[in-house]
């Protein structure tokens, strides 16, 4: 190739890129070089500068070639594995927008099949912290998508922030020229910014503010959270009741005499409940160690304010009395939880699943565990009729507080379970009455469904989302119930109407999970869109916007007394707010995967997560509110979660939680295959 060509060449390429300046400037160049020529008559040389060469051949080859996305971004993503340890993490972050725009660069030159086989050929890397997101990207197979598309416009223009290091940015920028990854260049320059931080690579657990929104976004979420919201407990529930007449075990000096007789009358009353508690003899030993601390935990609970009272906004369902004296029964005998005193876990395991579970739900005595597939099929297993069937159902761990796992699959005998069939798509969410005589399931057919799980039968069929719902939850004391849906909206719901009462629109992408609050008058919702919202159910208007995670939410999490919520994200963050504030308490940092379930105790003084990283985590929650009120500490450390425990499984990733009323925790999950 000739100097000629060479000039020609470059001066086409910058034209076509509309790199004006550079043009400029390389046609002042040009110009300096042809008269020093005419005096020197020397020539560019272009065989003795191998990598000009390099980069000659690169830039000839066509731009719009897929062959060149699927090389630039192999090449990227293998660097990227096999750098230091120490930059790995950081340099990892670059892949997924990277990938997200080569798909859709192939796609808006018209390849579909080449777009089609570079995003089967590395979605697998990225399955796990962005399954929702590649399930639309999927979607994306015309370049008329990519306009249409609200989910792919909005990527299309907008830029991913990534924060890293200095020295880290320097190895991304020297690969890419040394590389020659015109292509990942380009990309990186018009879709992702660098948050530039001098020092070492940035810690998560260190950057509790990674995602913040700007402009008008921020001013609007201040706004918001001004206003006044009644976060406290109903009049005249039945814990004030019991707590005006000392009825707790925990209470004063009458603990001791209790326990004695009130452990004869627990064991039975887990047994008829369907020997879900196989360590209820252990525990009922424990209660006589626990009671010396349970004065400790009272008075400690003393030193925080009462929670005020509030009158229920929704009319409430009347509660049967024997229903209420069961419930009395429960809270009577519930074992005061605190820092040193964590909960028996009972774990079930579901075997055999071939991957097609997507949800999984228990009820609030542990007798009842639902799972729902991708085929479509809700199944109901009675933790009584399974414990007669399988006398080895209960695997004994080696400390006291290892969960103790039931195997729930088909293939572990019998039919041990109930099929419910209806649904006609998979069933992604599924949730239990108060007092498990009914039980919800939502699906991506845009339908819930109410099921008896004493008749087994399909009562009703709540259709009023357009798209698939995510995510359905009952309200603590039953009859109304709210969904989340693909649609962006969550709906209130009762059982006896078919239409939605409320519909609940603010949030900018899908809103992926639902939570009630304990008095009922509100809801929050988490979405893709990475805040969390929480709604006034009277009035349908939008009271706190709670900005601070990095990653679509995945589960949400009130706590007992009203005061605080609790979310988990895709990237493993736990996040404590203040529900007067609408501010962040604590992050919690821990996980190394998705956080899909969380249950804050009966007294709110522990949190339990479960995570895709097949583990179930302790957190002590009074340590961390306590300084916010006090003010004691002048450390300011004292600001983060402390992690009490680590309860870690075989080999299952744990996707639902529950604090029974007497403050067992229930934990499911589908065993995965080895790794």
């Amino acid at each position: 190739m000739d100097e000629e060509a060479v000039v020609k060449f470059v001066e086409t390429y910058l034209k076509k890129k509309g790199f004006k300046q550079a043009e400029l400037a390389f046609h002042e160049e040009i110009q300096q070089q042809q008269q020093q020529q005419n005096n020197s008559n020397n020539a560019i040389n272009i065989h003795s500068d191998p990598d000009l060469s390099t980069l000659l051949h690169s830039l000839s080859q066509p731009e719009d070639s897929p062959a060149r996305y699927q090389e630039e971004y192999s090449k990227l993503r293998t660097w990227a594995y096999s750098s230091l340890d120490l930059y790995k993490h950081e340099l990892l972050r670059v892949l997924y927008p990277v990938f997200v725009h080569c798909y859709m660069d192939i796609v808006a030159k018209g390849h579909i099949q080449h777009a089609r086989n570079f995003f089967n050929s590395f979605r697998e890397d990225h399955e796990m912290m962005h399954s929702r997101d590649l399930q639309k990207l999927e979607g994306v197979l015309s370049p008329s998508h990519l306009e249409e598309m609200e989910f792919a416009h909005t990527l299309r223009q907008s830029k991913v922030n990534i924060k890293i290091c200095q020295y880290s940015d320097e190895l991304m920028m020297q690969y890419l020229r040394k590389s020659k990854s015109t292509i990942i260049l380009g990309i990186v320059n018009e879709h992702i910014n660098f948050q530039v931080s001098p020092g070492q690579p940035i810690s998560i657990s260190d950057d509790p503010d990674a995602v913040t929104l700007i402009g008008s976004s921020q001013d609007a979420a201040n706004q918001i959270n001004k206003k006044e919201i009644h976060w406290g407990l109903l009049e005249d529930s039945l814990e004030e009741r019991l707590e005006k007449t000392g009825g707790f075990l925990s209470d004063s000096e009458k603990t001791e005499g209790e326990t004695k007789e009130g452990d004869v009358d627990e064991n039975k009353k887990r047994s008829m409940d369907g020997g879900k508690q196989g360590a209820s003899i252990k525990k009922s030993k424990k209660d006589k160690a626990a009671s010396a601390t349970a004065k400790a935990v009272r008075l400690e609970a003393n030193t925080v304010p009462a929670a005020p009272r509030v009158k229920p906004e929704l009319p409430l369902p009347v509660m049967p009395a024997e229903v209420e004296q069961s419930i009395l029964e429960d809270l009577r005998n519930r074992v005061q939880l605190s820092s040193t005193t964590l909960p028996s876990v009972s774990f079930y395991t579901f075997i055999n699943t071939h991957n097609g579970l997507n949800c999984s739900s228990i009820s609030h005595d542990g007798s009842l565990v639902a799972g729902g597939f991708s085929d479509s099929s809700l199944k109901v297993w009675d933790m009584a009729k399974l414990g007669q069937q399988a006398g080895n159902s209960v695997l004994q761990g080696e400390n006291d507080t290892a969960p103790s796992e039931h195997l729930l699959g088909p293939n572990s005998g019998k039919r041990s379970y109930t099929l419910f069939r209806g649904h006609s798509g998979p069933v992604h969410s599924a949730t239990f009455s108060p007092l498990g005589d009914f039980i919800l399931s939502s699906s991506a057919d845009t339908t819930v469904r109410l099921w008896s799980t004493e008749l087994n039968a399909n009562l009703v069929c709540y259709k009023g989302h357009n798209y698939p719902v995510w995510d359905v939850q009952f309200s603590p004391v039953g009859h109304y119930f709210a969904s989340a849906s693909h649609d962006r909206t969550a709906r209130i719901w009762s059982m006896d109407r078919i239409q939605p009462l409320r519909i609940m629109a603010g949030h900018l992408s899908d809103v992926d999970c639902v939570q009630w609050h304990v008095n009922c008058n509100y809801i929050a919702t988490g979405s893709s869109d990475k805040t969390v919202r929480l709604w006034d159910v009277q009035s349908g208007e939008c009271v706190r916007i709670f900005i601070g995670h990095r990653s679509m939410i995945l589960s949400l999490a009130m706590s007992p007394d009203g005061r605080y919520m609790a979310s988990g994200d895709e990237d493993g963050t736990i996040m404590m707010w203040d529900l007067s504030s609408g501010r962040c308490i604590s992050p919690m940092m821990g996980h190394h995967s998705c956080v899909w379930s969380l249950a804050f105790s009966c007294e709110s003084s522990l949190l339990a997560s479960g995570s895709a990283d097949c583990t179930v985590k302790l957190w002590d929650v009074t340590t961390s509110t306590k300084p916010a009120k006090t003010e004691e500490n002048k450390s300011g450390n004292t600001h983060r979660l402390r992690l009490l425990k680590t309860l870690p499984t075989k080999s299952t990733p744990v996707s639902t939680l529950r604090f029974s009323r007497r403050n067992l925790l229930f934990a499911a999950g589908a065993l995965s295959r080895s790794q």
